[in-house]
């Protein structure tokens, strides 16, 4: 014991083995300090540092549109696809307006469209307004946007965007303003041989105009829209002889309150679809009476129909009225076939050419008479070789909305 105590500390204390290191624990603990001190020091500089993480901003480009450069940044994503903020992106079709790209704070892009100055290359986008017309293969098909339904039956009336029946069941013309005639052979409806006689010889040009007494005319109505015909609907009225003169079931007449003819009015109306206008069937009271002639007028106006008066009344009032309600109006230059025989009725057409060259413009009408079909067949070709157009009745009528 007393050796114990004289003994130096430290000493005869029993020695440990040495242990054997792993390396692979090693390696472990060296990485995981390494993390520790990138982790701590991050923290320490997003702290201190004024800006943090954050990354400043690229300054938002312009690219012009049509460039290489812009169709290169330009994101290129399906058709109905959106980019960022939903924003639909057309692909690199930019060539009609300036891109301009941002980042935000937050690391969203925003891209903006405005229009540019177009310097000719490119594709444009142009608005050409309502279509007028119609294809040959769908003419006999009413559009139904131009149709309300009524006690009466399907009516004609505007379009929500302003569509006219006058203009879509118009027959395409040149636009050319030489020389134009236009022919109108009504009484359509009233024979069958001559009907179908009609449509089939009469050229596409001339107008045709179905009677509302006759039989089965919504069916010859879509056979003449499907030959390239224009066509009209003949509205009988009280003439100054009646009732010796008799024009037929639902005529308008003077004496009746404007009810009651608006109600035939309607009646004829939904006989047919498919036609640009109106024009009186006799008539001649009817049309210089103008207490029973304004509420047609005004309805016809509102339904975007033209009138077409065969100019047979000089006492007639519906220039005045048409004008006074916005009903494209015309009137008829000359009848043609008064005599009827083929001579005579040439003899008219050659009058009516002289009124068109003199005037520029001139209408004349006829009825479906054999003689009257085949003197017009004739005349209509020549007419054409001499440098006249033929043209649909709407195209030669007084528009208030171009005129």
């Amino acid at each position: 014991m007393g050796t114990d105590l004289n003994a130096p500390l430290g000493q005869n204390r029993r020695v440990k083995p040495a242990s054997k290191r792993n390396p692979r624990r090693l390696l472990a603990f060296s990485f995981l300090g390494i993390c520790c001190a990138s982790i701590v020091g991050l923290s320490l500089w997003g702290a201190l540092s004024p800006d943090g993480l954050k990354r400043d901003p690229p300054q938002a480009k312009v690219a012009a549109a049509g460039t290489k450069e812009a169709d290169d940044k330009a994101p290129n994503l399906p058709s109905g696809q959106s980019g960022a903020g939903g924003t639909m992106t057309p692909g690199t079709a930019y060539s009609g307006a300036n891109v301009e790209r941002a980042v935000n704070d937050d690391g969203t892009t925003v891209t903006t469209f405005s229009p540019r100055s177009r310097d000719g290359k490119g594709p444009a986008l142009i608005s050409t307004g309502p279509v007028h017309g119609q294809g040959p293969r769908m003419a006999a098909m009413p559009n139904d946007d131009l149709l309300e339904e009524s006690p009466a039956g399907r009516l004609p009336v505007t379009g929500p965007d302003g569509l006219r029946p006058m203009d879509q069941y118009a027959r395409p013309w040149s636009g050319a303003r030489g020389t134009r005639i236009a022919l109108v052979v009504g009484g359509l409806g009233l024979s069958q041989t001559g009907t179908q006689k009609a449509i089939r010889e009469l050229p596409a040009d001339v107008t045709l105009g179905f009677a509302t007494a006759g039989n089965s005319l919504q069916r010859w109505m879509q056979e003449a829209r499907r030959s390239g015909h224009e066509v009209l609907l003949q509205l009988p009225m009280e003439p100054f002889d009646y009732p010796d003169n008799d024009p037929g079931p639902h005529a308008l007449r003077v004496g009746v309150s404007a009810k009651k003819n608006l109600d035939e009015l309607h009646r004829n109306l939904a006989e047919i679809t498919n036609y640009t206008g109106v024009m009186n069937y006799l008539g001649g009271r009817f049309l210089s009476d103008a207490d029973a002639l304004e509420p047609v007028m005004r309805d016809l106006g509102k339904r975007g129909l033209l009138f077409l008066d065969d100019g047979t009344s000089a006492q007639s009032l519906s220039g005045k009225l048409a004008g006074a309600f916005d009903v494209p109006h015309g009137f008829a230059d000359l009848t043609l076939d008064t005599e009827l025989s083929r001579a005579a009725i040439l003899r008219k057409l050659d009058e009516l050419e002289r009124i068109a060259r003199r005037n520029g413009t001139a209408i004349g009408i006829a009825s479906a008479f054999d003689e009257s079909v085949a003197a017009i067949t004739t005349w209509v070709v020549e007419a054409q070789g001499r440098g006249i157009e033929i043209v649909g009745v709407s195209a030669l009528v007084k528009d208030p909305q171009h005129n």
